[in-house]
């Protein structure tokens, strides 16, 4: 009788990640073991904690996954002016949030490693997202420092993600009677906040 195959780490780990993925489509994670992986995957629980260490760090490379998509989604956003690209990116987080709800609910509901190697990428593309928003806002005001850019950045996407998830969770309520829509709030919310910077650095 032939042996079963036997599968690199590599394309174990690709097989892992395309199960994860494929579940978080329709699933909330709560609902998802480390058994129920193994088993769509073709081998046993051990395997999996053999490379991975635990089933915590297994969903933190899901984590990096989730980063890395919303990454290549917001790298489409290039080009216009920085009004433009800002509203593109807050438009980009609510689409990709909206799309994967559950994988998302995992990024923000789940701890993040703290330590070692998926700390270290995972802090990487995290800050590497809000460098974006702080050159962004600085071309607006480039008299503003680099602290000032880089507590407006955490402000403003703190209120970007406020949103977000209000609209996930459909709680944004009503206006005249027609229900909130999460895109043109997030269009308000830069406009209020661009035309104070700007009317700000107009008063020095």
């Amino acid at each position: 009788m032939a042996r079963p195959r036997q599968h690199s780490p590599e394309e174990l780990h690709a097989s892992v990640m395309a199960a994860c993925d494929s579940w978080l489509k329709d699933h909330p994670i709560h609902a998802l073991s480390l058994r129920s992986i193994a088993r769509d995957v073709g081998c046993a629980p051990s395997t999996l904690l053999k490379l991975y260490g635990s089933f915590n760090n297994l969903l933190q490379y899901v984590n990096l996954e989730t980063l890395d998509s919303l990454k290549e989604q917001i790298d489409t956003f290039q080009a216009g002016t920085p009004d433009e690209r800002l509203s593109a990116l807050a438009r980009a987080y609510w689409s990709f949030a909206h799309s994967y709800p559950y994988r998302w609910q995992l990024l923000f509901d789940y701890p993040l490693a703290e330590e070692g190697e998926l700390d270290t990428r995972q802090g990487r593309m995290i800050e590497a997202l809000f460098l974006r928003v702080e050159a962004t806002l600085k071309e607006v005001q480039p008299q503003m420092a680099d602290l000032e850019a880089s507590r407006l950045a955490r402000t403003l996407w703190g209120s970007v993600h406020g949103l977000v998830q209000l609209g996930l969770n459909e709680r944004l309520g009503y206006g005249q009677g027609q229900a909130l829509e999460v895109t043109e709030l997030l269009d308000q919310l830069l406009y209020t906040i661009l035309a104070g910077l700007r009317a700000g650095g107009a008063a020095h």
